[in-house]
């Protein structure tokens, strides 16, 4: 795969190879099932470091797949992914038991193995699998999948006494759209519509991952003045996501006029993307070899800078308000341990001293010829979480405008060959956290497209921070994430 270093292994090897990477500090990112005809190949990406080129490893197994969730446990939930949706039996899993397909109900065949196209739904949703405690006076809450206000659809389930939590179990995947299984068979053209939409905040890093990964397939190269304009779509992207973000942890610690101010900066936001491109959420610019057309930026600078002044005085304004930060700090702790274990990313990963940042490790576009800080905190709680984004928004204003002062006359796009096959490897680092996607192309079509998506793995981590907190700091607590359901039920 380009991007990656290949080794093919076999099943039997596997576990010993995954204890020597991570022996020499190495990192997993995401595991999934292809398959080759009839065949199954399942894939572990692998982060080897900054500067370092990702290793793919390769496994074609004939029955007894390993787990490596009990060494690697990030990769719990991949496993349980490929069973559900590729038929893949993984021995030895410490949680086995579906994770997409709810208890109590069936496909008559895996969505993603060759087969029948339209799997059949039989039984009936029942509760989740929830441990059993032995206390006094414990109750259990359910709550969702349908919440007031407009929130994604979930089911959270609390088993407290008093106000403090004992266990908590997010329920996702109630509206799982099969969005890898829609790439299928489409051409590489026609997947950016798609990829855009798979999570709608998230329209430019879906897209842009996307495309960089069927450029590397197709050893595409991307003009120089295409590669800057898409750091300043990402970066604007960035922009209303986090002062999106400021309006909810607003909200949830009861500021009312601090939720206002942060979705009116949020909107204003929104309304130069749409000057800017035609879209609010950044769509339908993104091309596989560039852009589809032309922005003008040269005014950019001179729009945001009422955003700047206003942003920071908002930002200031927040800090420095005692109940505000009487409810952030110490709420919802991470500690960098379980962050790196279970696979945090973006600003959660940062804010519990994991220094990671793709734009900057694995520089792509036009980052490689910008400067900027990441921000990292080591307290791992809710204020930490809010203090990187606190930087990170105030570094993407300066990052657009240091951007369109790189920007020059040129090409945006390069001619594509429509037949070509391959496979490679695209990644973005997103207002949330990394984003990875692996594109296979044969002859013009894609075959296989696998999203490894921020959210998806910052879920995993959340129960983490909630079990053995208390009631009145959930809300606080989740909205300090920044969690999209949309990025998780792909």
């Amino acid at each position: 795969m380009n991007h990656c270093e290949d080794r093919s292994l076999s099943a039997t090897t596997l576990f010993a190879e995954a204890q020597g990477l991570l022996a020499q500090g190495y990192r997993f990112e995401m595991a999934y099932a292809r398959f080759l005809k009839n065949d199954p190949e399942i894939l572990y990406l692998v982060n080897r470091g900054p500067g370092n080129r990702f290793l793919l490893l390769r496994v074609a197994p004939a029955e007894d797949l390993p787990s490596l969730a009990s060494i690697a446990p990030l990769l719990g939930w991949y496993e349980r992914e490929m069973t559900d949706l590729s038929g893949i039996v993984v021995r030895g899993h410490p949680e086995p038991y579906p994770l997409l397909i709810h208890e109590g109900l069936r496909l008559s065949a895996p969505p993603l193995a060759p087969g029948p196209d339209c799997p059949r739904w039989a039984g009936q949703s029942l509760p989740p699998t929830m441990p059993e405690i032995e206390a006094d006076q414990v109750q259990d809450l359910i709550w969702g999948p349908i919440r007031g206000d407009v929130l994604e659809t979930g089911e959270f389930h609390f088993s407290y006494i008093g106000e403090a939590i004992i266990h908590y179990h997010a329920r996702l995947a109630y509206k799982h759209r099969g969005l890898e299984n829609r790439f299928q068979g489409l051409s590489p053209e026609r997947g950016v519509y798609l990829a855009e939409r798979v999570s709608g905040v998230g329209s430019v890093s879906h897209g842009l991952a996307y495309c960089q990964a069927v450029e590397a397939a197709l050893g595409i190269e991307v003009p120089k003045r295409a590669q800057l304009l898409r750091v300043v779509l990402a970066e604007l992207e960035r922009l209303y996501n986090h002062f999106y973000y400021f309006a909810r942890l607003a909200k949830t610690t009861t500021l009312k006029v601090g939720a206002a101010e942060g979705l009116l900066l949020e909107e204003r936001v929104k309304q130069i993307n749409a000057r800017l491109t035609g879209s609010r959420f950044l769509r339908n610019v993104l091309a596989i070899g560039g852009l589809r057309r032309d922005l003008d930026v040269a005014g950019l600078g001179d729009a945001l800078a009422p955003i700047d002044r206003d942003g920071h005085d908002y930002l200031d304004r927040l800090s420095r308000t005692a109940s505000y930060l009487d409810r952030l700090i110490g709420t919802g702790s991470l500690s960098r341990d379980v962050a790196s274990d279970q696979g945090a990313t973006g600003p959660v990963a940062r804010a519990s001293g994991l220094d990671r940042d793709l734009r900057r490790d694995h520089p792509y576009a036009g980052y490689p010829s910008l400067q900027f800080a990441v921000p990292v905190r080591t307290q791992g709680d809710a204020q930490a979480r809010a203090e990187v984004r606190t930087e990170s928004l105030r570094e993407a204003l300066r990052l657009i405008i240091q951007t369109v002062g790189h920007i020059t006359p040129g090409p945006i796009r390069t001619k594509t060959e429509s037949a070509g096959s391959g496979e490679g490897l695209g990644w973005v680092e997103t207002p949330r956290g990394s984003l990875f996607y692996a594109a296979h192309v044969e002859d013009g079509r894609l075959t296989r497209v696998k999203i490894k998506s921020p959210s998806f793995s910052n879920w995993r981590v959340f129960p983490f921070t909630v079990h053995d907190s208390n009631m009145m700091d959930y809300a606080i607590n989740e909205a300090s994430f920044g969690l999209t359901i949309a990025g998780a039920d792909r």
